[in-house]
């Protein structure tokens, strides 16, 4: 749920001023299923590799005190 919220504003910037590649109606009905299955792959595959560093950081926190 977290990698969906911020993939969010990435697809926002996408341009869909009616160009040769606008999806029109259909893009717009179907890319929160396209951002949802991204970010459900990303989970699946590792994340956002922040988790080991995180991990790091708090144990040395911990062992400072």
């Amino acid at each position: 749920m977290t990698i969906n919220q911020m993939l969010q504003p990435m697809f926002a910037t996408v341009d869909e001023s009616g160009g040769m590649f606008d999806g029109g109606a259909g893009e717009k009905q179907f890319k929160p299923m396209l951002i949802n299955e991204v970010a459900k792959e990303m989970e699946h595959t590792g994340g956002l590799g922040l988790a080991t560093a995180i991990y790091q950081k708090m144990l040395a926190m911990q062992e400072k005190k």
